[in-house]
């Protein structure tokens, strides 16, 4: 079967397609046949079975896919049910916080399944950065300490070695309008934009204002005006970070998209309207600079607030965390499925482990320096749990949505959807040579279980968002399939891979506003600079951002596991084809990259990790 070298021994227990027990001993083999990813490399490692050795019937061939109906007289009915056991006493759900969608039990990475966790080399990578980045926190929090922090180019002296080239271009063009406006089509956030259908409700316009309102109908009529909505933040209660308050806004921005494709905002609201209150200030591109800078300044830190809790912890994180459970609990490792998504969902769950230990933890970083921090946080994942549609873990039906399906400007919806496209292929050959008929989806009880395990457990009752809790045809299954292998796959590095160049200049991207938000457009440098992070909450920013957000030197690109989860010349010339096809797409966008003068390269299939492991 192709298994890879090493020069230990171990020991392989095979059936041919009997009830007859074998032992085999492989020399120059690393096989094991585990309760948690069927037969898998661990180099480096040699690890004990948790709960000993089976003695049940395998396939004779453990890399051919079996469906149940592929075994009409139930000869490794009893070893799929025995897997199964076994893998559910050690995948079983968890609920970190109340309100949200289930997790992994255990609080700690020892309590994961030894399948789960990091190989050596992943884990040393890890945790040097994670030293390195505390120990440059160190060095910058000791050279500013007994500095003025009183001017935007002070955040230089944090800005240090290691940035990207956009990184740098933010960092000089932040202030600029188009810039502000492309980071909703491409930045690091691009799910939260919508066309507008009519003017929000929650736009009221002050005495004085109808040019405004009337600008903003025209825009309407000719179908370019555009809307960012932060209303979700509303009432957020706010982090308190060493006895001093920070401050939330939810804002809304108003944009109108150029014949040039620039993207440019119109009109800001921090806040919204409240009853018996006068209406809150619309801030506008004609106001004066500094004020204008800061209700953008606003925007930006929201828009950091979702992202990170919205947008990559719960859609991209926590999402393929539900996949990676269910799968381990209802589709034994004979399962075509089980091996078609099973590279997919590689390191997810200590990745996720160490995220809830020190990220979102209590004293963790976003307690530390992040405004949603100190239970914000929890409270904006529970809201956000409602908007968890089935149709918006899908990018043609979520682009089709917000209106951005043919935007030229957007490279992240032309990229997504040829991404979604391949995927979609792959796994649509991929299921034919396994599934001949709609009949055998509907009757494969595993796969069933599988889908309901997503739906009503692990998403907490998701069918009513849209999410199915039963497959019926190929075509239905094969869109499910789909979304899984994309959630853990494009859609978590289109909101990944933009941390390092969009959060490293700090004024773009403010973890916490120490001010609250402004009522008047009397604002001065000082204003702006006792608002944005002190020079430690930057430092830190800036410390997390580089340790996440930088290049993985051990990741494995979309497609390209060296793990043979399938034999035969079927599936493996499926496997080919799909990764033909993802060559074509890098060539694509490397073409029209090298036209642009930002290249949008989050969906680029040599920079697409394979799994969420980081």
């Amino acid at each position: 079967h192709g298994f890879l070298r090493d020069p230990r021994v171990h020991r392989l227990l095979v059936c041919a397609g009997s009830h007859t027990r074998v032992q085999l001993w492989l020399v120059g083999s690393t096989v094991r046949r585990r309760s948690g990813r069927g037969l898998r490399r661990r180099p480096g490692r040699d690890r004990e079975r948790h709960s000993g050795e089976a003695s049940l019937p395998v396939p004779s061939s453990p890399h051919l896919g079996r469906t149940v109906g592929d075994d009409p007289q139930g000869l490794f009915k009893q070893h799929r049910e025995q897997e199964l056991e076994e893998r559910r006493k050690l995948y079983r759900w968890g609920n970190w916080k109340d309100g949200l969608i289930l997790n992994m039990a255990g609080a700690k990475i020892s309590d994961l399944p030894v399948d789960e966790r990091f190989l050596e080399d992943k884990k040393i990578d890890f945790e040097a950065s994670l030293a390195k980045g505390l120990a440059d926190l160190a060095i910058k929090d000791s050279l500013n300490v007994l500095t003025c922090w009183n001017d935007l180019d002070d955040f230089n002296r944090i800005f240090w070695c290691g940035q990207s080239k956009l990184a740098e271009k933010v960092r000089d063009s932040w202030k600029e309008d188009a810039l502000f406006g492309y980071q909703f089509l491409n930045g690091t956030n691009p799910v939260l934009l919508r066309r507008s259908a009519s003017l929000p409700s929650r736009l009221v316009f002050p005495p004085g204002m109808e040019e405004l309102k009337d600008q903003l109908e025209q825009e309407l009529q000719t179908s370019t005006l555009f809307e960012a909505d932060f209303s979700l933040l509303d009432g957020v209660k706010a982090n308190v970070i060493l006895c001093s308050q920070q401050h939330l806004a939810a804002p809304l921005v108003m944009l109108k998209l150029q014949p040039d494709g620039k993207l440019l905002p119109m009109v800001i609201q921090l806040q919204l309207p409240r009853v018996g209150s006068p209406p809150p200030p619309l801030f506008l591109p004609t106001d004066p600079p500094m004020a204008w800078l800061l209700a953008k300044c606003w925007v930006r830190s929201a828009d950091f607030q979702m992202h990170e809790l919205q947008s990559h912890l719960l859609r991209g994180h926590l999402m393929a965390e539900v996949i990676t459970v269910a799968t381990m609990r209802c589709l034994p490792s004979i399962h075509p499925i089980f091996k078609l998504i099973i590279p997919h969902l590689r390191y997810t769950l200590e990745i996720n482990v160490r995220a809830r230990n020190g990220l979102v933890s209590d004293m963790g970083i976003f307690d530390q320096v992040v405004s949603t921090g100190g239970g914000g946080h929890v409270e904006l994942l529970q809201r956000a749990g409602a908007f968890l549609t089935y149709r918006s873990f899908c990018p043609p039906d979520d682009l089709a949505d917000r209106g951005l399906l043919g935007v030229k400007a957007s490279f992240y919806a032309q990229d997504a959807l040829r991404l979604w496209e391949i995927l979609a292929r792959y796994v649509q050959v991929m299921v034919q040579l396994h599934y001949k008929t709609d009949e055998a989806v509907r009757d494969d009880s595993e796969l069933q279980s599988w889908c309901r395990e997503i739906t009503e457990v692990g998403l907490r009752g998701a069918q009513d968002r849209g999410f199915p809790n039963s497959l019926q045809t190929r075509d239905q299954m094969c869109h499910f399939v789909t979304m899984c292998i994309f959630t853990c796959t494009g859609q978590h590095s289109s909101t990944h891979l933009g941390q390092l160049d969009w959060y490293s200049w700090v004024p773009n991207a403010p973890c916490t506003m120490r001010m609250p938000p402004p009522t008047t457009k009397d604002v001065t440098l000082k204003t702006l600079m006792a608002t944005l992070p002190n020079f430690h909450q930057a430092s830190l920013q800036m410390s997390i951002v580089w340790q996440l957000g930088r290049r993985q030197p051990l990741m494995v690109a979309l497609g390209q596991h060296q793990e043979e989860y399938f034999s035969g010349p079927g599936p493996k010339a499926v496997l080919q084809k799909f990764r033909e096809e993802l060559t074509v797409l890098q060539k694509e966008i490397e073409t029209r990259n090298a036209k642009l003068d930002m290249p949008y390269e989050y969906l680029l299939p040599s920079l697409v990790e394979n799994s969420v492991a980081i």
